[in-house]
């Protein structure tokens, strides 16, 4: 796991281009000096110094890391993409990302755990975006955290983008749209959000693609990443999700909210290049002819 950049100008501060070219953090700059994975042409050379035209710059990530705050748990992974880099995973609805509490051995990450160490790889559990507990799709794992940190990046910049299909109830008058309202957390409950002038700036995009009976199937693409977002602001236009049971109703069609983390798009940090992928749909939803 090595990045490597060959050196474009003269006289260039190698710190300067880990910084200001490649994009390194300076915390993980001290960690990567500190353990002298930074070399010039294949020798490990002082960051403080200039370079030449042509010189290759190697960054090593190739070192172990403590991941045993997280049990390991066989757990079977629908993995849509892998490289040396990154890891996407289409999650199930019911499954929770970060272990917790009540999910100490049943989350995601336990069973990114158990997949790495079947591999060998001795890093970090890494994901970079989130779902609901029961909102089904992609999740993105880094492989070290210099990937963490460019996707992070990118989600900042809104170059990395998410798009999810909702089935909402009732139909649009509106059929695409933006909603801008700002979401915070409600008084009196860790769990539940709601719409406040005093909260932060959350913004979706959606578009209905299909009108069946009394509900619609919506996409949504998200330019912020609050918690419940598409939840609630579909609740707060009028048409929460299906099957949502903390900001609409029940529903006999779906057990859960009615959310699929279907598409992600971003530029690979290493590749350089832009990719996308798309998550098939779980069989609870895959009864709606999308």
């Amino acid at each position: 796991m090595k990045l490597e950049y060959i050196i474009k100008s003269n006289t260039s501060i190698i710190n300067q281009i880990l910084q200001k070219e490649l994009n390194f953090s300076s915390k993980l700059l001290y960690k990567l000096i500190k353990n002298k994975k930074i070399t010039i042409n294949g020798e490990i050379c002082d960051t403080r110094l200039t370079s030449n035209i042509g010189d290759i710059l190697a960054i090593s990530f190739d070192y172990e890391e403590d991941n045993s705050n997280i049990v390991s748990t066989k757990m079977s992974l629908n993995i849509v993409y892998e490289d040396d880099w990154i890891l996407i995973v289409n999650k199930p609805a019911g499954i929770a990302i970060h272990p917790s509490i009540l999910h100490y051995t049943d989350s995601l990450c336990n069973g990114i755990k158990f997949y790495f160490d079947s591999i060998g790889l001795k890093k970090k559990i890494r994901p970079v975006n989130r779902l609901d507990l029961n909102t089904s799709g992609l999740v993105i794992f880094a492989k070290c955290e210099y990937i963490q940190e460019r996707l992070i990046s990118q989600m900042k910049n809104n170059t990395f983008k998410k798009e999810y299909i909702a089935i909402c109830s009732g139909t649009f008058d509106i059929k695409s749209d933006t909603i801008n309202l700002p979401i915070a957390r409600k008084d009196n409950s860790i769990i539940e959000r709601c719409i406040s002038d005093k909260g932060q700036k959350s913004i979706t995009h959606y578009e209905v693609i299909k009108e069946i009976n009394n509900y619609s199937v919506v996409k949504c693409i998200l330019e912020t990443g609050r918690t419940h977002q598409i939840r609630v602001h579909m609740s707060a236009i009028g048409h929460p999700l299906i099957g949502d049971s903390l900001y609409g109703s029940v529903s006999d069609f779906i057990d859960r909210q009615a959310l699929h983390c279907y598409k992600l798009c971003f530029f690979h940090p290493i590749k350089n290049i832009f990719m996308d992928f798309i998550g098939e749909l779980p069989n609870d939803l895959k009864r709606v002819n999308l």
